[in-house]
């Protein structure tokens, strides 16, 4: 099963004990260096070029919010479950759906980034300062229940599946709610163009993120809900999938 942030990702429930898998590359630390280098160039690119001037403060800001918990996060995965953090570094969606979803996330995220990028530089709309701050410490808390979903799943993976011997998670977060990680992906999704003190890049990344995130867990409790032994008992008792009392 899956769950993620900038990557065509995010799991829902699973074992509270790690399944090793002998086909997995024992590099994990360098497929992260590697990976989060070429994303920082890449939203630096794409905030900084669209923005037309480095004279972008909430630019900096952002990078620094995403880039300093993302390398706590792999650090601390590397050290403590390295086979976890290849699990969501690996991997591609088999269903038809998931593709077409992960295809337009894809599509939409670098869009957000240069709207916001194209709002500085022409002056389409002024946030408050307490609204950047507040949207600051959503994203950090999407970045801390990411982290967490990952300790309390082994079995969160990039893609949608489900391996045998698996078993349903009801503890911690997912005592809760059935996809933190879908949650974590809103926090981040949402709070990100806020931080960067667009309004237009919010309102797209709002008619964007929230009915796609909305659709995949549908899509994918579908397949738990066939495959996964427990899937069906868990749902009657965990009855929220992404926000409690709402969704």
């Amino acid at each position: 099963m899956r769950d993620s942030f900038f990557e065509n990702r995010r799991g829902t429930a699973g074992s509270a004990s790690p399944l090793k898998h002998a086909g997995f590359p024992q590099k994990p630390g360098l497929l992260s260096a590697v990976g989060g280098a070429f994303m920082m160039l890449f939203l630096s690119l794409l905030i900084f070029v669209s923005a037309g001037t480095f004279h972008y403060f909430a630019g900096y800001l952002f990078l620094l919010l995403l880039f300093v918990p993302m390398t706590g996060t792999i650090l601390f995965f590397l050290r403590k479950a390295p086979d976890r953090l290849m699990k969501r570094l690996t991997g591609r969606e088999k269903q038809r759906e998931q593709r077409v979803a992960a295809a337009v996330l894809s599509l939409a995220l670098p869009l957000v980034f240069i709207l916001a990028g194209l709002d500085f530089r022409f002056g389409w709309s002024a946030l408050p300062g307490g609204l950047v701050f507040f949207s600051s410490l959503l994203f950090l808390f999407g970045f801390w229940l990411f982290a967490e979903a990952m300790w309390e799943n082994a079995w969160i993976f990039r893609t949608v599946e489900v391996e045998a011997g698996q078993k349903v998670v009801d503890r911690g977060l997912y005592a809760h709610i059935r996809h933190p990680l879908y949650l974590a992906d809103l926090c981040l999704f949402l709070s990100a163009p806020l931080i960067l003190g667009s309004f237009w890049a919010f309102l797209l990344a709002s008619l964007i993120c929230p009915p796609l995130l909305a659709g995949r867990s549908l899509a994918e409790e579908r397949l738990l809900l066939q495959e996964l032994p427990g899937y069906r008992e868990y749902c009657k008792k965990v009855r929220y999938r992404l926000i409690p009392g709402i969704f």
